[in-house]
């Protein structure tokens, strides 16, 4: 199997109308419901707090939380939240479309270099591959830096592989440049691994592949200039004006990040392998396929000499299919890279998905009509396993009362959870169906409806399911807050309702995520105090507004001390609201 270039000259206009199709399709299906959900506490309201207080103090190279510095990530996202809350206002919809419009990013990237490497119909299947792919659809959703930063990563190494295909031309220079300006904006998304991360790719492919000759021309002096002209300033202007920024954001997030347990999330090595099993969900039960027929047998096919003589053929053979194999080897680095390190998050694992959407993809294109029954089955058979399974899962959860929680969310659920249902088990029917009698683009369309029904139901009911919030609270106080008075939150922090009422708040001998200790105006604002002064404050003449977990036991304990008399303003599913005066 050859790796040459696949070339669409005779169909130029076919690029513009299939970009128009995916971005219609996958628009329609990340924009529904979108804005319906108050931002989750912390992560999406940390993401939008940053941008709105940029906006409110005109300083967009600090990045602040609540008034306190806040040097753990760059500032590219809250950037582009401040542009938009300018734009737009405050509001969950102009805050999820940053996530929204670099997953769509990445669809229209897969498409664009499954289309370049292996041709349109791969193209087109690799970017519906990945934009109907389980997990990618959930982070589409949800404001945080993981799905900006896996768009960005993805750019830079499809440039890469695009770029070193091209002889020296303009094609090529301008794929080395998108490699350095995307490599440059990851690195303002997330930090350092936005180029480490995607060089340590590019570097052992070469090294392990031997296609050092390819590198060359590489416009590194150009090149470089661009990304230092990207990824610079920011850098140079944060030391300038906080001295503290430098170790606590190369030590304390990145080495620290990677080597130990501080940040409190570790998992096993195997974290991510189940992860990426489901969140690939429809596809999965087709990536052993896939990678079998891209790199052209060998540990994928016939073993024909022993139980390794397959990988020994396979390997061989790396130079003939070192493209596919750098895909392979991509999502094999990351993976790896992710296991090993001691802090672990599942979108973590995200820039994976799209080196395999383009394998996937191509399989699919690649397809006989006429003798594909045999190849679809068992990756049709876990299809319909897997969708039968969360189909009847969702049947039972609709209508037995305790499985969904409390019984209010499980009857305003009812019907999204019966339409999912329907269609996860009318589709895995179906696609069965159409992969013996109709072929393969009737089945794969049939397994993309599946999906995108089932989607569009879980994003019609996303409201009922979005976390406990305090954006009720904020909307009761935020008018009635009045210049002088204080509020604090007891033995917490709720990212949410900062944002909700546009205002900074104390906290009670509970800093939670606020770098207090590294911020020189901070712990002497009189903002963050212990339970002793709390209840000296509370006592006293000012009128103090207190926001707290309703279950807290430290909160049922105050609450049933007969000295502490407050009135209740706001009681929730989640939180409350008091104060100590009317």
């Amino acid at each position: 199997m050859s790796d040459t270039p696949a070339t669409d000259a005779p169909r130029p206009a076919s690029w513009g109308r299939d970009l128009w199709l995916l971005l219609l399709v996958f628009g329609a299906l990340y924009g529904l419901q979108l804005g319906n959900a108050p931002l989750a506490n912390p992560d999406e309201s940390r993401y939008a707090e940053i941008p709105r207080e940029m906006v409110a103090t005109g300083d967009w190279v600090t990045p602040r939380l609540n008034g306190v510095v806040y040097f753990e990530k760059p500032p590219l996202v809250y950037w582009m939240g401040a542009v938009l809350q300018e734009i737009f206002g405050t509001g969950e919809w102009a805050m999820r479309a940053i996530p929204a419009g670099f997953a769509l990013g990445g669809i229209l990237l897969a498409y664009g270099a499954g289309r370049r490497l292996y041709g349109r119909a791969a193209g087109l299947a690799a970017g519906v591959v990945l934009g109907a792919s389980l997990l990618f659809f959930a982070f589409s959703r949800i404001l945080s830096l993981d799905m900006a930063v896996s768009t960005l990563m993805t750019a830079t190494l499809f440039c890469f592989i695009l770029g070193v295909r091209e002889k020296p031309s303009a094609a090529r220079r301008w794929c080395f440049y998108g490699l350095y300006a995307s490599a440059a904006l990851a690195t303002l998304t997330k930090g350092l691994i936005g180029f480490l991360l995607t060089g340590a790719v590019m570097f052992f492919w070469l090294l392990l592949f031997n296609q050092w000759r390819r590198l060359r021309p590489l416009y590194l002096p150009t090149g470089l200039l661009l990304f230092l002209a990207i990824a610079l300033p920011w850098h140079l202007l944060a030391h300038a004006r906080n001295p503290q920024w430098a170790s606590f954001y190369f030590i304390h997030e990145h080495w620290e990040r990677f080597t130990t347990t501080a940040h409190a999330r570790s998992e096993p090595w195997w974290f991510f392998l189940p992860i990426i099993l489901l969140g690939l969900f429809p596809w999965t039960g087709f990536l052993w396929p896939a990678l079998r027929e891209r790199l052209g047998g060998g540990p994928f096919d016939k073993l024909t000499a022993g139980p390794f003589g397959g990988l020994k053929a396979s390997w061989a053979a790396r130079k003939e299919n070192a493209d596919a194999w750098f895909l392979v080897f991509w999502a094999a680095f990351i993976l790896l890279f992710f296991s090993k390190s001691q802090s672990k998050l599942i979108p973590y694992i995200l820039p994976v998905f799209p080196p395999l959407a383009v394998l996937i993809g191509a399989w699919f294109a690649e397809l006989d009509e006429t003798r594909a029954t045999g190849r679809l089955r068992w990756g049709m058979r876990f299809f319909g396993f897997f969708s039968g399974l969360l189909g009847a899962a969702l049947f039972v959860g609709a209508f037995r009362p305790g499985i969904i929680r409390p019984e209010s969310i499980r009857l305003a659920v009812q019907d999204n959870a019966i339409v999912g249902a329907v269609f996860l088990i009318t589709g895995g029917v179906a696609a069965a169906w159409f992969a013996r009698h109709r072929g393969v683009r009737s089945a794969f369309l049939a397994m993309t409806v599946t999906a995108v029904g089932f989607y569009g139901a879980v994003a019609a009911g996303q409201e009922e399911f979005a976390r406990i919030s305090t954006k009720e609270l904020a909307e009761f106080a935020g008018p009635k807050i009045k210049p002088g008075d204080r509020v604090y939150h007891y033995h917490g922090f709720f990212h949410d309702f900062v944002y909700y009422t546009g205002r900074e708040v104390g906290t009670v001998a509970w800093p939670d995520e606020l770098e207090i200790d590294i911020d020189p105006v901070a712990p002497t604002s009189g903002r963050f105090i212990d339970e002793a002064e709390f209840r000296r404050q509370w006592a006293g003449s000012t009128r103090i507004w207190m926001v707290a977990l309703n279950d807290l036991p430290a909160v049922k304990q105050l609450l049933e001390d007969p000295t502490f008399q407050y009135r209740l303003r706001v009681d929730t599913r989640g939180h409350l609201l008091l104060s100590n005066q009317p």
